[in-house]
């Protein structure tokens, strides 16, 4: 058979002792009831995207902890023929000037002075309107029950929830929606927000329109005005989504695609080519010398990113300079084997979060993440409405001439991505992603090891400790992680931290659905409240 996958170790050799769910339908998500959501499309006759839009509504009412309308969102969809690549970020406010912020002391963490235009609802109605082959109003029936009807908290939202409202209480509008009773619901708790199921009741009947052109966009300007904010209805109103392709790399006998900036994915394709050139694969999975080289290599990616990652309309250098095979080699050449190394960027030029893949039987798939940011975002919430503000705005820089500096009218470099990987022979292999910030492009780096490489199947990828690279020479691992290969990576130079507690918190959660033959198994991750789900 063509596009089969690599012949995958089924063990269980971590903590987890989940099986892979496997099926010629599936939906991976971190949230149970939004996977159920999803699957109930693919029973009812729809296909990927309309399982993926079902699950990503879903996840606005019994996850927002991670995500809301106010959040903006990234996909990629293989339709059976192609790959397309969305970008649903939005820009800042046309205000947003560099003295406009540096009046506020810099830009702030929350309020609605940390707020962008959101994107989510406008990603939706693309992937809608090019792939959707159900009702919208069929789409969102679940997401609205959940919202109208009520849902029980699941146990990591509700310890994320109580978090956030120690954090954002105080902001406008998020003790109204978000703590009922004065405090925030515990797990098994029904929670019900009314609102929040008559907006999308209205961004249904309106395909979307209300929340740029109409009642909704409305209600957020006035809301941010009443509270210092900038945004316009020019500004909602000038927003669209953007089909814009992805960047691809190879990787052995795979090429993963990822968006291209102002997403941080062109970290993970770069750190995977240095991977690719450096030999990885010649030693054990979880043998120190390939997490060595592994944290290395993003090392090196990191600092370009965080020099170079910007709006394209603003980059001093163009996405594929970061990514030619010249100075991929050149930056391969500084990983040393028997020493952690602490880089700077490179010189290219030629001379906060929730993820769902899912997968259908007509060999539609889909990588899509939708995120608030900083777990509640900006804690903005405008009453009425059940929309939650994110806080993107922070993610720009405040260095004069830095390619992300703030400016009006701009999208900032975002933590947000989702990932796919095809075969070398242009068939589709796994649609994949992890969330939590600044891990992201990390953990695809090791989901991508993990499976492509390795031939771990998705499950135990999932299961697995991970590392995170912290700065300079930091690396934080998770409780879990291999002590004697700590040990060793402490010989190394490394400086590693083992940090305690759920790992959700720093280390993220994945999801993955890889295509297997003329079906799919796919995992999800422990420390959230993952569910894989398949027919």
């Amino acid at each position: 058979m063509t596009g089969d996958a690599p012949t995958l170790d089924w063990s269980h050799p971590h903590a987890s002792r989940r099986s892979p769910v496997l099926g010629r339908n599936v939906v991976a998500t971190s949230q149970p009831l939004a996977a159920q959501a999803g699957l109930r499309m693919l029973l009812d006759g729809g296909n990927a995207v309309d399982a993926a839009l079902a699950g990503a509504m879903a996840l606005t009412v019994v996850e927002p902890t991670g995500c809301g309308l106010g959040g903006d969102a990234f996909a990629i969809v293989w339709d059976g023929r192609e790959l397309h690549g969305l970008n649903a970020s939005g820009r800042s406010p046309a205000a947003w000037s560099p003295p406009y912020l540096a009046a506020l002391g810099g830009i702030p963490e929350r309020g609605w002075n940390a707020a962008t235009v959101p994107g989510v609802v406008s990603g939706w109605m693309a992937l809608w309107r090019r792939f959707g082959s159900l009702p919208l109003a069929r789409i969102a029936q679940p997401a609205i029950g959940y919202a109208r009807q009520g849902f029980p908290v699941s146990p990591v939202v509700a310890q994320l929830w109580a978090l956030g409202a120690a954090r954002l209480g105080d902001q406008p509008g998020f003790a109204e929606c978000f703590l009922p009773g004065g405090r925030a619901p515990r797990a098994g708790e029904i929670f019900r927000n009314e609102a929040l199921a008559r907006t999308l009741e209205l961004i249904v009947q309106t395909e979307g329109e209300a929340f740029y052109r109409g009642a909704l966009a409305q209600a957020l300007v006035q809301h941010a005005q009443a509270h210092g904010g900038a945004l316009s209805l020019q500004d909602l109103d000038e927003h669209r989504a953007d089909w814009v392709g992805t960047l691809a790399q190879r990787f052995g006998d795979s090429v993963i695609h990822e968006i291209p900036p102002n997403g941080q994915g062109i970290a993970a394709l770069a750190a995977l080519g240095m991977l690719d050139t450096h030999g990885v694969g010649g030693h054990p999975l979880d043998d120190a010398r390939t997490v060595h080289a592994s944290i290395e290599a993003m090392k090196l990616a990191l600092a370009d990113l965080d020099e170079y990652n910007a709006d394209p309309a603003h980059a001093r250098v163009a996405p594929a300079d970061l990514l030619r095979p010249d100075y991929l080699r050149a930056r391969a050449a500084l990983i040393d084997p028997l020493r952690a190394g602490d880089p700077a960027c490179g010189a290219p030029r030629p001379g906060g979060t929730v993820y769902l893949a899912a997968g259908d039987a007509g060999g539609m798939m889909v990588s899509f993440i939708q995120s608030n940011y900083m777990g509640f975002g900006s804690g903005v919430v405008v009453p009425g409405t059940g929309i939650s503000l994110h806080n993107r705005g922070h993610g720009f820089s405040a260095v004069p001439g830095h390619a992300n500096e703030v400016g009006p009218r701009k999208r900032p470099s975002h933590t947000i991505l989702p990932a796919f990987a095809m075969h070398a022979d242009g068939t589709p292999q796994m649609a994949f992603g992890v969330m939590g910030g600044p891990m992201q492009s990390q953990g695809h780096v090791q989901m991508a090891l993990r499976v492509l490489r390795y031939g771990q199947n998705p499950q135990a990828a999932a299961d697995a400790p991970r590392w995170r690279v912290t700065g300079g020479r930091g690396v934080a691992v998770e409780p879990s992680f291999d002590a004697d290969v700590v040990r060793r990576l402490r010989a190394l130079g490394h400086d590693v931290t083992v940090e305690p507690g759920s790992g959700v918190f720093a280390f993220g959660g994945a999801q993955l659905v890889l295509r297997l033959g003329e079906a799919y198994v796919a995992g999800s991750d422990p420390r959230k409240d993952g569910c894989a789900v398949a027919f």
